[in-house]
C-alpha cells in the first residue's frame, strides 16, 4: 500500500470515529464503562479519534493533521443532534488541539507521545463535552475511564510494534 493511500485511509478512519461517536451517543445514550461508572456511548470512539489523529500527523505531517482536524470539527457539528452539536464541536476542537500540541512536543518518542497526548486530550474532551452537553461533570470519571482504555491499548501496541520492528527513517 502506498504512503498516500495509507494516509488517506487513516484520515477517513479518523473522520469515521467522529460520526461514530455522535451515532453512539444518539443510539445508546449512557453505557457502563467499568468500575461502577457510566459515560455517554461515544466514549469508545473518542479514544480512537485521538490515536488516529496522531497517526495522521505521524504519516502526513502537521499541516495535514490540522486540515483533517478542521474537517473533523465541521463533521462533528454537522452530524450531531442540535442539542449536542456545540458541545461535540467545541470538545472535539479543544481536545484535538491539546492532543496535537502534546503529541508534537513528544513526537520522536511515538508511543509516549500517543499516550501523553491522548490522556491530555481525553480529559479536555470530557470536561468540555460534559459541561456543554449536560451542564454537569457527573459522567467525568466514566468518560476518563472509557477513553483511557483505548489510548492505553493503542500506546501499548505501538510500543510493542516499535520494539519489534522500528519504522524506517
Amino acid at each position: 500500500m502506498s504512503r498516500h493511500t495509507a494516509s488517506a485511509l487513516l484520515a477517513l478512519a479518523y473522520l469515521a470515529t467522529i460520526a461514530g461517536a455522535n451515532w453512539a451517543i444518539t443510539r445508546f445514550g449512557v453505557i457502563p464503562v467499568g468500575f461502577g461508572y457510566e459515560a455517554p456511548a461515544g466514549v469508545w470512539f473518542v479514544s480512537a479519534a485521538l490515536v488516529l489523529r496522531d497517526a495522521v500527523q505521524y504519516r502526513s505531517g502537521k499541516v495535514a493533521a490540522l486540515l483533517v482536524m478542521a474537517a473533523g470539527v465541521a463533521l462533528s457539528v454537522a452530524v450531531a443532534s442540535p442539542a449536542l452539536a456545540l458541545a461535540s464541536g467545541a470538545a472535539f476542537a479543544c481536545s484535538e488541539l491539546t492532543d496535537f500540541a502534546v503529541f508534537t512536543w513528544l513526537a520522536p518518542r511515538w508511543a509516549r507521545a500517543v499516550l501523553a497526548g491522548g490522556m491530555a486530550g481525553l480529559v479536555i474532551d470530557s470536561v468540555v463535552f460534559l459541561s456543554l452537553a449536560f451542564g454537569s461533570l457527573e459522567f467525568l470519571p466514566g468518560q476518563i475511564i472509557g477513553k483511557t482504555y483505548g489510548v492505553v491499548a493503542a500506546s501499548a501496541v505501538i510500543a510493542w510494534r516499535r520494539r519489534r520492528r522500528p519504522e524506517p527513517a
